[in-house]
């Protein structure tokens, strides 16, 4: 007589059968893990233009704009603040937690404030390139946006004796020309592009260049000085972010990107809010913080990086 089988060891021998008659992980998977086996990946921006902005740049005033060309000291008083009190707050954040993130810096505020840069610099983060002027790039001729982005090149090297690998349009605006300007100027990566929440490569005429994906989820601009995000609110939306890609992160490459700006990420009560959201990343295990040089050359150096020909039409 066949006894019947209880109904949790049934379920238990499906799911032993299930598991062995699973597809097992391709080699592409397994080369898109982490090389240091990290879950999960952030990548901080602080990205510094205090001084680099136009007469008339947007900022909290520009709905009520000076006339008779007389210059706005108010909203250039509302950029300053990156310079006198906002990166130095957030360095001090950094160096707590021991972190190193890059800071894409526009020449012209690089220009003006050269010890400051330095000390991003010799604080241990990335400085990368923003440009020579807070100034859009996407309708520029071929030859004139290659010399803007030397020139912006030229002041963060001439600063800190590195030469920029990465870079940052004005309002991540790029135009079908840009990747071909960067890999010109000596560039390795960009991270002007939204598609994905991990890092991937684009190839340029014929040669790999790779993309650190941007955020506008995690993005102080967007969020605080756009949408008139509280700072609690920001650290609710870093903390939901960061549990759904932790979770996705045990079985595929998930990286977390966060932006900060001089003069908002580094107010007193959004670095209160990174402070505690990093007291809770950094108690979690397998998360990890990464310069966005060091992510792209993951994907550059890897035996199978994952490839994107969405924008071949351009980059030919």
């Amino acid at each position: 007589m066949i006894r019947p089988i209880p109904m949790l060891l049934a379920a238990m021998l499906c799911l032993t059968a299930a598991t062995a008659n699973a597809a097992p992980k391709t080699a592409d998977a397994d080369k898109r893990a982490w090389p240091d086996g990290s879950q999960l990946v952030i990548s901080i921006s602080m990205q510094y233009e205090a001084g680099g902005q136009p007469e008339g740049a947007e900022s909290p005033f520009s709905g009520q704009p000076i006339k008779e060309k007389l210059p706005d000291l108010i909203a250039h008083s509302w950029f300053n603040y990156g310079s006198k009190e906002g990166v130095h707050r957030m360095l001090d954040l950094w160096d707590k937690y021991k972190i190193k993130v890059t800071s894409h810096v526009v020449g012209l505020a690089a220009q003006r404030n050269p010890e400051l840069v330095k000390e991003i610099h010799d604080r241990g983060h990335e400085v990368a390139s923003h440009g020579m002027s807070w100034t859009p790039q996407y309708n520029m001729p071929y030859e004139k946006e290659l010399a803007f982005v030397k020139a912006g090149n030229a002041e963060v090297e001439k600063i800190t004796g590195v030469a920029p690998k990465g870079y940052n349009a004005f309002w991540m605006r790029r135009g079908p020309n840009t990747l071909k300007v960067l890999q010109d100027a000596g560039m390795t990566y960009h991270i002007d592009d939204l598609s994905r929440d991990e890092p991937f490569i684009t190839m340029v005429k014929g040669k790999p260049f790779a993309v650190v994906p941007y955020t506008v989820r995690n993005n102080d601009i967007v969020l605080i000085e756009g949408r008139h995000f509280s700072a609690q609110q920001f650290l609710d939306q870093l903390k939901l972010e960061f549990d759904r890609l932790y979770a996705e992160g045990k079985t595929q490459r998930r990286m977390m990107s966060v932006s900060l700006h001089d003069r908002i990420g580094g107010s007193p009560a959004v670095v209160e809010a990174l402070d505690q959201f990093l007291a809770y990343a950094r108690s979690i295990i397998g998360v990890t913080f990464k310069r966005k040089d060091e992510i792209a050359n993951v994907v550059l150096t890897e035996e199978k990086p994952l490839i994107d020909h969405s924008e071949d039409q351009y980059n030919k």
